[in-house]
């Protein structure tokens, strides 16, 4: 069982940063796949960033490459999104998941745990 909880949201102006940050708890945090994924009000849950158990190789949504990173420190359990010069199609509730499974990382169904979401909101 892993717990997720997600923080660092908030209302920020277009152009601005946030870094999320995600908490899991139980010592099996690092044979995990981590990933962010975003819901948008009346809109489906996207993908926006993935990172392996290792920290190894990181996947991104085209929309926001070069402007979000995702990182994570096994040592403290923590999964992290940094998010620059957002806009305000950045705007939605964020989640963080964890998956055991291989597959796409892009894939919602191959996460087995999410947490229950920080809001980020961008103002233009």
């Amino acid at each position: 069982q892993v717990q997720l909880v997600e923080s660092g949201g908030g209302l920020v102006q277009a152009g601005g940063s946030l870094r999320l940050s995600c908490a899991a708890s139980g010592r099996t945090f690092s044979k995990y796949r981590m990933g962010w994924f975003r819901q948008a009000p009346g809109k489906d849950r996207d993908f926006v960033a993935a990172i392996t158990w290792s920290g190894g190789s990181t996947y991104y949504a085209d929309f926001v490459k070069g402007r979000f990173t995702i990182s994570r420190d096994n040592a403290k359990n923590t999964v992290y999104l940094q998010m620059n010069n957002l806009e305000p199609e950045d705007t939605a509730v964020y989640y963080c998941a964890a998956a055991q499974k291989s597959g796409s990382s892009s894939d919602l169904s191959l996460y087995d745990y999410w947490g229950q979401g920080t809001q980020v909101t961008v103002s233009s």
